[in-house]
């Protein structure tokens, strides 16, 4: 997989962490460096570990899906891709504003929840033959700086542009994906 592609993609998961960062950012709740730090490296760190388990989950039963990996991969894609554009902000985001979402439990749950649909990347790296550590750093160092970016501009911006961000990643993994069967079905 090219860089190029690379890079595309860790933006495109980045922005529902960035969003999620925004957030949290203006609830006023999680404030300051530690706060920042904490967010930044678990939503980064989370990014990118589910990759390599999707990547290692898929490689495991590859041989006997090969034949359909592209359709596999795309579909993948597709669905993070219109669960982005069709998301919302849900009822854990909104309860974890009521404490501070970079410490504890609300921490890992927004880790992991900022972060399913990274583990549904690295199951189609695998089916496309990728090889998952590169992909996987430059996607939780961008996710980390992301996330760092959302909590600094938290108060100005989330409000206006939290989920366009969001759709905007989405319609990227979407013609991703097109992209992926396209160049298989006709070179």
């Amino acid at each position: 997989m090219p860089l190029s592609e690379i890079i595309v993609l860790a933006v495109c998961l980045s922005l529902d962490a960035f969003a999620v960062a925004l957030a949290a950012g203006a609830s006023g709740r999680a404030q300051g460096g530690r706060a920042e730090f904490r967010i930044s490296f678990h939503f980064g760190l989370f990014q990118f570990a589910m990759p390599i388990i999707g990547w290692i989950a898929a490689n495991s039963i590859r041989e006997y899906i090969e034949s359909i990996d592209h359709w596999l991969a795309c579909g993948l894609l597709w669905f993070v891709g219109i669960r982005m554009i069709a998301a919302r902000e849900d009822d854990e985001v909104r309860r974890e504003r009521n404490g501070d979402p970079s410490k504890g439990m609300s921490l890992v749950a927004l880790s992991v929840a900022t972060s399913i649909d990274a583990l549904a990347i690295g199951v189609s790296l695998a089916f496309l033959g990728t090889q998952i550590i590169w992909p996987s750093c430059v996607i939780g160092l961008t996710t980390a700086s992301f996330s760092l970016a959302g909590m600094r501009l938290g108060g100005t911006l989330s409000g206006r542009y939290g989920d366009w961000m969001t759709r905007i990643g989405g319609a990227v993994l979407l013609v991703i994906g097109a992209r992926i069967v396209y160049v298989h079905l006709y070179g």
